[in-house]
């Protein structure tokens, strides 16, 4: 029923009529954005990645396989925990890619593979949807979590992209935890580099195939309550790479991207093909500006587009309604999801 207001001449006076106008409106909703937020309804879903590649059942036994399986379900959960509680997309990317870092199964954080100087850096990378902004660091060698240092470049900084020791005094500063660089070293991840360094002695100089084929960085992509995308990417690089080699992850558009107009996407595979690519970046234009679905987006960008360009890898990538793709043209990508309906599907091949 609607409130008939009083004329300005009434005993109410024009001061109080202000007043009681103005409590109306503070009573009112604030917005649609708002009341997306405090919907229980609300579609949410998360999607994570642990890297792609030539990954062959003959090489996990049945244990090896299920403690994947286990620690890519645990992920998406964590981030889906936080997702169903209301919280944010941000929180949701962040908690997962945390349970991957810390993991020694991933290329990422505590897993992550020597370069050929024998030394573990690390790369990430966040982005919100919302805002377009986004945070990420480079080469980091110390830093135990670089997506907490990812995160604070994005939100306690101007800056989009900080590298070395420069992205590691900045991450102190912030109070992220730091480790003795020793705490990197895993024995199988030591083993691949004596490998790759053996491999490329043998080969030569113009005829090395590439060595390391499981592109084994770590990710995730989500959608919160209040209809906001997110995106976050980690990784340790590739075995044996040199001179200060970046690759995808922390460049925003190549590896990780997410807008609220269109997806989020966290990427993994030969980096040098990503960045020229532009792929998550492309996905969501594709999306935007051409109207595809995000199966039709990351079926051209990733079957397509980088096939045809010699890339290989794939990608995760969720849309404002709560679609979900994970898209790869390896022979496998570790790989989890949780979909609106709260369905958990969790795959390697």
């Amino acid at each position: 029923m609607q409130q008939r207001l009083r004329p300005v001449n009434s005993p109410m006076g024009p001061g109080l009529l202000k007043t009681f106008v103005l409590a109306l409106a503070l009573l009112a909703p604030i917005s649609s954005h708002a009341e997306s937020g405090n919907d229980p309804d609300a579609p949410i879903a998360i999607a994570v990645h642990g890297g792609a590649g030539t990954i062959k059942r003959e090489d996990l036994d049945a244990l090896g396989e299920a403690r994947f399986r286990e620690k890519l379900a645990e992920a998406a959960r964590a981030g889906h925990d936080i997702l169903k509680q209301g919280g944010s997309s941000l929180d949701a990317v962040q908690a997962a890619v945390l349970v991957l870092e810390d993991s020694p199964l991933f290329n990422a954080g505590k897993g992550s593979v020597f370069n050929a100087d024998g030394v573990n850096e690390l790369d990430a990378a966040i982005m919100d949807g919302a805002t377009r902004n986004a945070g990420a660091v480079a080469g980091l060698k110390q830093i135990r979590n670089p997506i907490l240092a990812a995160r604070a470049v994005m939100e306690q900084s101007p800056h989009v992209l900080l590298i070395g020791e420069g992205a590691e005094i900045f991450a102190r500063q912030q109070g992220i935890a730091t480790v003795d660089p020793g705490y990197f070293y895993t024995e199988r991840r030591w083993q691949q580099l004596e490998k790759a360094r053996r491999k490329e002695k043998s080969q030569a100089a113009a005829d090395r195939a590439p060595v390391d084929q499981l592109f084994s960085t770590v990710g995730a992509v989500a959608l919160d309550r209040a209809g906001n995308l997110a995106a976050a990417t980690s990784t340790g690089g590739r075995t044996n790479k040199r001179y200060g080699r970046v690759g995808d992850v922390p460049i925003v558009g190549a590896g990780t991207y997410a807008s609220n107009d269109s997806c989020a996407v966290s990427a993994t595979g030969h980096g040098e093909y990503f960045i020229r690519s532009v792929v998550a970046f492309d996905i969501c234009a594709l999306m935007q500006y051409r109207g595809h679905t995000l199966d039709q987006a990351t079926e051209e960008v990733v079957m397509k587009k980088l096939v045809e360009f010699g890339g290989d890898g794939g990608v995760i990538a969720v849309d404002p309604k709560g679609n979900v793709a994970m898209r790869f043209n390896t022979r496998g990508m570790y790989r989890a999801s949780i979909d609106v309906d709260g369905n958990v599907t969790v795959g390697i091949y």
